[in-house]
């Protein structure tokens, strides 16, 4: 009798090898059995451990064997380095948000289809341990209202990262959207916007608090309220209120749950190892998840939102 034929493991380059690249991605690539960090590229880091390239273009070169390409740059430049990886035959793991726009995003899905490549857009947040929970508890219950708190102090996590402030760097949208990413998946109906407020510093181009008012196609109400100076302890919480009046929270960006006062589940950060598992396994099956309704609500409260001046953000 013969065991299962040994898969090899994918083999992965990274794009960008930054703080969000030696915190999460090269630590849940190396600790994946089925997934082989190869190589890396950036114009100036060089993590330990890491074989490094200044470009895309010498990595591929030096390994042509890499299958994958993990995009770890900011957001403005991640269309122009998924068409180059998808025209040299590689899949394409997105780092969120996928793109700086709506339009990047379907533009990249569009030509990866074109090329039978798979496309992951890496909604990790997805992955935290309370929200199939969440998702479920949810799913059982006529909702009457959600709200979402999420304030975290960008001089703590941005450290020196102008290009967040930028055009297409989303702002507070960037950790903000984590929390899109999460109501996107628990709420089982669109989620539509419908007011604004965009507070943008006089020197940026990217909110740095936002007040939105939401709702699902039935009727529900769904505030959010997002900041990027909050001190102290940081919030990334959403509450949920039955129409018979029993109250959810989701805490600490989804490792926490309470539901009517009592504690359900407290639980560790271990987002992006659930992220390559399923990349991993998108990739074995010839399929691809570009799910854009996260970024697509960004980008209708940037349409629709209304700016607001604020003070000079100093970092």
């Amino acid at each position: 009798m013969f065991g299962k034929k040994k898969v090899k493991p994918l083999k992965i380059g990274l794009v960008g090898l930054g703080k969000i690249a030696v915190d999460q991605h090269i630590p849940s690539i190396r600790a994946n059995t089925a997934l082989e960090l190869v190589a890396g590229c950036s114009p100036n880091a060089r993590p330990d451990g890491v074989t490094a390239y200044d470009s895309l273009e010498e990595m591929l070169a030096a390994h042509p064997e890499i299958e994958a390409v993990a995009i770890c740059t900011p957001p403005q430049i991640r269309h122009t380095i998924a068409k180059q990886v998808i025209a040299a035959g590689k899949h394409v793991f997105l780092e969120k948000p996928p793109a700086a726009t709506l339009g990047e995003a379907e533009a990249i899905a569009d030509l990866a289809r074109t090329r039978g490549v798979t496309v992951l857009a890496s909604w990790h947040s997805r992955y935290a341990p309370a929200v199939e929970t969440t998702r479920q508890w949810i799913a059982g219950r006529k909702i009457k209202s959600i709200h979402v708190v999420w304030k975290e102090n960008v001089r703590q996590w941005h450290p020196g990262q102008k290009w967040i402030f930028e055009a297409g760097g989303m702002g507070v949208f960037d950790p903000g959207i984590n929390s899109l990413s999460i109501l996107t998946r628990i709420v089982p109906e669109k989620v539509i916007v419908k007011k604004a407020d965009l507070h943008i510093p006089v020197n940026c181009d990217a909110p740095i608090q936002v007040e939105m008012d939401m709702t699902t196609e039935s009727g529900v109400a769904i505030r959010a309220d997002y900041d990027f100076l909050q001190t102290g302890i940081q919030t990334w919480s959403i509450f949920v209120e039955s129409e018979k009046g029993e109250k959810l929270e989701l805490s600490m960006g989804g490792t926490g749950l309470t539901i009517d006062g009592k504690e359900i589940m407290k639980e560790k950060e271990a987002e992006y190892p659930g992220l390559y598992a399923h990349f991993e396994k998108l990739v074995r099956a010839g399929q691809s998840d570009a799910d854009f309704s996260p970024l697509r609500i960004v980008a209708d409260a940037m349409l629709l939102g209304k700016r607001i001046d604020a003070p000079e953000y100093i970092e």
